[in-house]
Formats: structure tokens, sequence, C-alpha cells
């Protein structure tokens, strides 16, 4: 006698979780990445916190543009620890399942978090637009002031922007599928498994991107632009050089940024053709920046790399050297 419950109308069931199947295509195997991704992830955790720790014990440091550097660590560990643990569980315990209101929470965190990193670069890009075109009126500026009212400003807008992103994928219904080919709880991706019509949810997944992101982006660019034509109009070389110099790791990682994000965007739309290009960018476009970005920083910016030395005890080394 078979006593297994049955589901007579699918309108009436609604899916208790769904389950996280990992990079479609290369399941059996997929395990073996979770060693590269652990330590991306490990190496995001102590780059950023001792960039974090290097700015708050270094007096010269307490400047606007390393405020926007630390908040910007702020927002990496954040972005990375969003998803890595659970995508380490699935590679690792087999754990793939993941309540619906956790999805909705990861959800609205990389949303979130990834907006947050655009913001931050747009506000870093107007910090060295006005030391590099304005530098007599930079300290009445960019004060202390400047910094906190802009980082709020950052976080309220997209902190408010992004919760229409989770709600509007939880008033969805789910009434078969639970199987969503990815790592994480990408917006799309749970979303296609809903039974009813998604439109609104495509549409404002595509609005935030345009507006908040590509505006962010428009600004950032047209910023370099007058950067790089103010520089150009300098008499001197050494003022030149020093100029470029101060904006080239801002600039490195603002266009790895972007173009990842464009190259996900585009990707996503061949999804069905190849399934795990998208799903893997995705990840490493979680990942990597995290990673990269203090290693930027610290190889490009000298200020940084002695209070790095001071802090680490390997200054006095260096100098006798």
């Amino acid at each position: 006698m078979d006593t297994a419950p049955r589901i007579t109308n699918n309108s009436e069931f609604q899916v208790s979780e769904f389950i996280l199947m990992g990079l479609p295509g290369i399941h059996e195997w997929q395990h073996w990445l979770s060693l590269p991704l652990a330590l991306l992830y490990l190496l995001a955790l102590a780059a950023n916190m001792l960039i974090m720790m290097t700015i708050q014990h270094e007096p010269r440091l307490h400047e606007p543009m390393y405020h926007f550097l630390g908040v910007l660590a702020v927002v990496d560990i954040g972005l990375a620890t969003t998803i890595m643990p659970k995508i380490l569980a699935i590679f690792w315990f087999d754990a793939k399942a993941i309540s619906l209101p956790e999805c909705f929470a990861q959800i609205y965190a990389i949303h979130s978090f990834m907006c947050m990193e655009s913001g931050i670069f747009l506000c870093m890009a107007v910090d060295r637009y006005v030391a590099i075109c304005y530098p007599l009126q930079y300290p009445s500026i960019v004060t202390k002031a400047f910094v906190i009212k802009t980082t709020l400003s950052m976080m309220f807008r997209n902190g408010l922007l992004t919760i229409p992103v989770p709600t509007l994928a939880a008033l969805r219904h789910y009434c078969s599928r639970n199987e969503i080919n990815h790592c994480l709880c990408s917006n799309l991706g749970v979303t296609s498994l809903a039974c009813d019509d998604i439109t609104i949810n495509r549409f404002y997944q595509l609005a935030l991107v345009w507006i908040v992101v590509g505006s962010d982006m428009g600004l950032v660019f047209a910023s370099y632009a007058l950067i790089i034509r103010s520089v150009l109009r300098l008499n001197s070389s050494e003022a030149t050089s020093k100029a470029l110099n101060t904006c080239s790791s801002h600039l490195i990682l603002i266009l790895f940024f972007y173009t990842a994000i464009i190259v996900v965007s585009v990707t996503h739309l061949a999804g069905r053709r190849v399934p795990l290009i998208p799903v893997l960018l995705n990840v490493l476009h979680i990942v990597i920046p995290p990673a990269l970005n203090p290693m930027v920083y610290a190889l490009r910016t000298q200020e940084l790399r002695v209070a790095f030395q001071k802090l680490l005890g390997l200054g006095e080394y260096v100098s006798r050297k």
C-alpha cells in the first residue's frame, strides 16, 4: 500500500526549500575546485583584515582615500562571506539544501554588497578627481564629514533599492521544481523556478543594474576621463607620473569590476548553451575582487606598503637591508 502523500493540485503546493546543485555539467568533480576557492576566500579575509588594521593603526593613513579603502575592505569581506561558506559546504559536505528565507536573504546580501562596491568605487573616483583636478580646494571639499555622508548615502541607497529584489522573488509561487543549477541563490536562477509570471522580477533586475551600477560606471569613467585630461595638461612629467600613479590602482580595480559585470551579464544570456560559463564567472566575480583589491593596493601604493611593513614588524628589517 502506497502511503506517500500525493499532490493533487500544484497550485496549492509550495516548496519548503531549494536545492543548490553546484556547477552545472561538472557535479562529479566540482569538489576539486573547493581548494582554490577556499584559498581565495582565506586570502580575501586575511588581506582585507590586514588593510583595515593597517589603516586603523597608522595615523598617516587617516585620509579620505584610505577611509574609502577601509569601507571597501568591509564590503569585500561581507560579499565573499555571503556565498563562500555555503559553496564550500556544498562541495565538502553535499549540503545542497537551503531554506527559502535563507535563499532570499542571500539574494539581498549579494545585490546589496555588489551595489555597495560599485558605490564605493564611485566615491573613490570622485575623491581622486577632486584631489588631482582641484588640489587646492581638496581639503575643504573632501572632509571627514564628506566621507561619512557619502558612505552612509551609498549604504542607504543600496540597502533600499535592493529590497524589492528578494521581496519580489519571495512573492512568487514555487509549486514544483526546487533544484537550482547554481552554487548560490541568484535572483534569476531562483525566480526561473516559479510557476507564475516573473516579468516584473526580470524588469526590476535589469532596471537595478542599469540605474545603479550603470550610472555609477558612467560617472566613474567620466571622472577618470576628466582626470586624464587634467593630467595631460600638466607641464611637469614628474607631476604627471605622480598623478597617474596615484589613481592607477583604483582604475585597475574599477576596470576589472565593471568588465566582469559586463562579461557575466553577456554570458548569462547564453546560459542555455553554455550553462557552466556564466555560473562559474558569477562565482569568480564575487570571490576574486575581494582577494584582488588589497593585493593591487599593496603593490601600487607606497604609503600602504610602508604601513604594512610597520604593522608586521618588517620596517626595521627592510630599512637595514
